[in-house]
């Protein structure tokens, strides 16, 4: 990096006897190699500089540091390191403050860590969230968070990932002095004030490292528990447990030697390929956004909005958009649905209540921007709808035509389908322009995921329109195309269904779950059927019945079980017995009896399977149905597909999603699975043509997503 590359990236000034220090390098001052070369330039500066008594650290624009340049992670490291910086800046004569203003997070608190001194603005955020990307603190914050901050506030801060507000941050011990202002310019003012105080004052600079930590026996007794509790909660991440041994060496270890155990651990995380899946999950959900109707057209103007359906999923997208700061008219068909539409809503926000996140009259102003009403003529005048009822094509096609009738022109018209044809949707308007697919996933106000399903007749500003709105109300939106349940419930399908075959095959349906839950699923998928209602998957195979290719393999277990009236959770037994209520289910030795007797109906010798042998067929399932949907277009890019099971269907965020899964297996490996398990059933494992294109070239699936 040249001179003045570091230069511009970071400035220098004098302002009397202080040196300030202002980072600018957009968007958000990431430490990249030039940030961290201005910056030891700078203290260098002032120490050869006489007349320099303090430094004084800024960030320029909305941030003060938001982190390290991930970027630059998993390449070889370059000149100079930030601990180098760091303990360069810390060990200075001449007192050094960070002035902080927006977010101060990662890399970035580290470096006001290891200032003399720190104020914060009102809107500064601090936070050490490197878990979330596999990895830790790597430049000290495992070392002088606890001296700041104590033991067990700093690990929490650290395995959580979690932000402080500037006033927790006072309250805590990371920030000496909460001052008024909002941005940069306030930042440095503030800044330079408190600095000529403390010189006036004669004030000598005050190393975190030299800070002791008060009683260490009850330190570690704590940290011993929290090791405990953290290897019950982290199920199988790697970096959760090396962030409390870098704690504890900051009890037990002088500062250098704490400082040296922290950098082997961060580089065994840098090597472990759990940072690699979080890191792909990082950047794929920013990347979902790129789509190509955003260079064709801008969003339309959205404020009022309606939702058709006061039901679990209406009332769910209807607090979405309260939420969004949307005003929001709710149709149900008569007096009675739409109270208990209004109640559904409530009850969300009666819940915050009770647990202290929400006050009576916040409640009251959000629901201000409520109407429920019984009548389509209320929302002549809404900017965008969505149509939450019923699953069915007929029901969804008799609201679409009312809409046609009453909405205005311009109106977005969205469907919340899991799987029906939105172009037949469409059509029963006079509009297809108009009209898109908006697949929540439940319950809506709190999973991240949207399905942005694109019809042939859509406007690019229709499309646009919906990746803002997911914007607005802080979802993960995934473009996707028009099929048999779009990208996520299309691929769900086929991985059920190789479980199903596992089940027939040999392995009960809770080994299965086991297994899956052993790779890092919360729940396996027979649970999930248990969750979800037994009825919903029936009714959609009573659907597709007709169109099933009768030589394809078909498992009856799930229909048998469902033939008794067991749906799972809601009625007390599924796949699961629920005794009481219970939410955590009981193996049935009767649904065991269903699986005997329709394997020996189908003449099925049952065999044994191994949770590596289960995972290895469950994961081929859903990565070859991932390749042809993206082969087909109805997912952009393989990381639309990893994006897709991270945000909505509990895939592990660890393994990156199942594209990158299989980029790290190594797409020859998948493949030649498949084909193994194609000589028991060609039809059902049909490579993908992608998958053997793929495979043939020496290619990988990030290949594709590169060149997106």
């Amino acid at each position: 990096m040249s001179d003045q590359a570091q230069a511009s990236v970071v400035q220098t000034r004098r302002e009397g006897d202080v040196l300030v220090v202002s980072i600018n390098n957009p968007p958000v001052n990431a430490l990249g190699q030039a940030v961290r070369a201005g910056l030891l330039a700078a203290m260098e500066q002032a120490e050869a500089d006489a007349a320099v008594r303090a430094v004084l650290i800024v960030g320029e624009g909305k941030a003060f540091i938001a982190g390290a340049d991930i970027r630059e992670f998993g390449k070889p490291a370059m000149p100079p390191s930030l601990p180098e910086v760091l303990n360069r800046m810390e060990a200075s004569d001449k007192i050094v403050v960070a002035a902080i203003h927006g977010p101060a997070l990662g890399g970035g608190l580290e470096v006001a860590m290891s200032a003399h001194y720190r104020l914060a603005l009102p809107a500064a955020k601090l936070g050490l969230p490197e878990v979330n990307l596999g990895l830790l603190p790597g430049a000290g914050g495992t070392q002088r968070a606890p001296r700041l901050m104590g033991v067990a506030a700093a690990a929490d801060l650290m395995l959580t990932g979690k932000h402080l507000s500037a006033k927790a941050a006072l309250a805590a011990g990371l920030v000496d002095k909460l001052v008024d202002g909002k941005d940069a310019t306030d930042a440095t003012a503030a800044g330079l004030a408190y600095t000529n105080e403390l010189l006036a004052a004669k004030t000598a600079p005050r190393r975190t490292r030299d800070i002791e930590i008060a009683d260490k026996a009850a330190a570690l007794a704590a940290l011993d528990t929290l090791a405990a509790d953290t290897a019950k909660k982290s199920r199988g991440l790697f970096s959760p447990l090396k962030i409390v041994e870098c704690v504890r060496a900051a009890v037990e270890l002088p500062f250098d030697q704490g400082i040296a155990k922290e950098r082997a651990l961060f580089v065994e995380c840098l090597n472990s390929p759990q940072r690699a899946g979080l890191i792909h999950a990082f950047f794929a959900e920013r990347e979902t956004a790129k789509i190509p109707e955003a260079k064709a057209a801008a969003p339309r103007h959205f404020a009022k909005i309606a939702v058709i359906g006061g039901g679990t999923m209406g009332a769910g997208i209807t607090v979405s958009a309260l939420d969004a700061g949307l005003t929001v008219t709710m149709i149900e068909r008569d007096a009675e649905s739409i109270a208990r539409g209004q109640a559904n809503v409530e009850k969300v926000y009666n819940g915050l209540i009770a647990k202290g996140r929400m006050t009576e009259e916040a409640k009251a102003a959000t629901m201000a921007r409520y109407t429920p009403s019984t009548s389509y003529d209320d929302i002549r005048d809404v900017d965008l709808v969505i149509e939450a009822v019923f699953e069915d094509l007929e029901v969804k096609k008799a609201v679409f035509k009312e809409l046609d009738r009453v909405c205005k022109a311009g109106a977005v018209l969205a469907t919340n389908t899991s799987y029906l044809d939105i172009d037949a949707i469409a059509a029963a308007t006079l509009r297809p322009q108009d009209v898109i697919g908006l697949h929540f996933f439940s319950p809506a106000n709190i999973m991240k995921l949207l399905e942005i399903v694109v019809p042939a007749k859509v406007a690019p500003d229709v499309v646009t329109t919906a990746f803002e709105l997911a914007k607005r109300m802080k979802k993960v939106p995934v473009r996707a195309g028009v099929c048999d349940g779009f990208i996520g419930n299309r691929i769900l399908a086929v991985y059920k269904q190789a479980a199903d075959y596992i089940m027939e095959d040999g392995a009960s349906p809770y080994e299965i779950d086991e297994a899956v839950r052993g790779f890092g699923y919360p729940m396996g998928p027979f649970q999930v059927t248990d969750l979800a209602g037994g009825d919903i998957g029936w009714a959609t195979r009573k659907r597709r019945a007709a169109t099933r290719d009768p030589k394809a393999r078909y498992v009856e277990v799930a229909d048998r079980v469902c033939e008794r009236g067991w749906f799972g959770q809601k009625t007390g037994r599924g796949f699961y017995l629920y005794p009481q209520g219970a939410r955590v289910g009981q193996p049935d030795p009767e649904v065991l009896a269903i699986v005997d007797a329709e394997r020996a109906r189908k003449g099925v010798t049952p065999r044994q399977f191994t949770p590596d042998e289960i995972m290895r067929r469950y994961m081929a399932a859903m990565v070859n149905e991932g390749a042809k949907v993206v082969e087909e277009g109805i997912a952009l890019r393989p990381l639309d597909v990893d994006v897709t099971f991270l945000s909505g269907y509990g895939f592990p965020r660890f393994r990156g999603g199942p594209m990158k899964w299989a980029d790290m297996q190594g797409l020859d490996k998948v493949l030649a699975d498949i084909r193994e398990f194609a000589k028991e059933d060609a039809l059902f494992w049909k490579p993908a043509l992608l998958l053997e294109k793929l495979v043939a070239e020496g290619r990988d699936f990030e290949s594709l997503n590169k060149a997106a």
